[in-house]
């Protein structure tokens, strides 16, 4: 089985990545041979559709799961289409977010957990101006 989990390092050790579309980096976790392959993000400084790019990379790589923080309406369909179970978790390394899948601890969403847009700020930056 190949599991996918956004990282914000290149390292299996790193901290997993809570944003799906805009995470840094993708580790994919090979469960029978237990080897690590890390892939760049080529989505993560898209102009727009970073959550669909990002799938769709994810489904190239043929993951059977991804675990992720959080994942977005359009993500998240396109992950659905290609059958990849989605399961959401935070504040652990890639590792450890990989132990809890194992365990069966993680709970697999049937949806997206966050809105459309919601990787980037999409204000006027006038913070305290008036």
């Amino acid at each position: 089985m190949k599991i996918c989990i956004t990282s914000k390092g290149n390292e299996p050790d790193s901290d997993i990545e809570p944003r799906f579309g805009r995470a840094p980096y993708f580790i994919i976790a090979d469960t029978e041979n237990g080897e690590f392959e890390t892939k760049e993000n080529p989505a993560v400084s898209a102009t727009g559709g970073a959550g669909i790019q990002a799938a769709q990379e994810v489904a190239k790589m043929k993951a059977d799961v991804l675990i992720t923080g959080n994942v977005g309406p359009n993500a998240y369909e396109v992950l659905s289409t290609a059958g990849i179970e989605v399961v959401t978790t935070s504040g652990v390394s890639v590792k450890e977010a990989i132990e809890q899948y194992n365990k069966g601890t993680l709970e697999k969403v049937s949806g997206p957990t966050a809105k459309a847009h919601a990787g980037m700020g999409r204000g006027q930056g006038r913070g305290g101006r008036k």
